[in-house]
């Protein structure tokens, strides 16, 4: 399976934002990572907030699919979402403190709301606040599983109970 150069240097920034965080890594050391020129870098994303917005609006698609093959409960996609994100080096370090202004921001976009799945939930405003549960969760994790579980299950339905299409 061939892999396009975007894709090479995606998945190069997912791996430098595993080990460094997603603030610490330069263009230029994308750029060495994924075996290409500056130039090259350059030509796919025009400039790091480019290449971040690539990248979330990518692994998000991802999430999205897993969860949805998953479930199609309201708290058990919450959960999982969290669950997949968790397990995965290159997403969680988005969740680190010196880089969730940054994942604040791009979680709010209308890419990574439908790439997670959640336009049918609600409205935007709905599926906005949803992003914003999961962002919570990863950023302030509850003390076990059962304990998020029990807060999404108290909070979280009930919320968008009849708002779902």
């Amino acid at each position: 399976m061939k892999i396009d150069q975007a894709e090479r240097i995606l998945d190069a920034a997912a791996e430098l934002f595993a080990r460094q965080g997603v603030n610490a890594v330069g263009m230029g050391e994308v750029a060495r990572a994924a075996g290409c020129s500056r130039a090259t870098l350059y030509r796919y994303f025009e400039d790091r907030q480019a290449l971040h917005v690539a990248f979330v609006r990518r692994e998000a698609r991802r999430i999205g699919r897993l969860v949805a093959a998953e479930t199609d409960q309201l708290a058990d996609a919450v959960l999982a979402a969290v669950r997949h994100v968790r397990a995965a080096p290159e997403l969680l370090a988005w969740f680190g403190a010196a880089d969730v202004r940054t994942t604040a921001e791009l979680a709010q976009s209308d890419d990574v709301i439908a790439g997670l799945g959640l336009t049918a939930v609600g409205d935007l405003a709905d599926a906005r606040w949803l992003v914003r549960v999961i962002v919570s969760l990863l950023v302030v994790p509850g003390r076990d599983e059962a304990e998020e579980r029990a807060m999404v299950e108290t909070y979280v339905v009930p919320a968008l109970a009849g708002r779902i299409r």
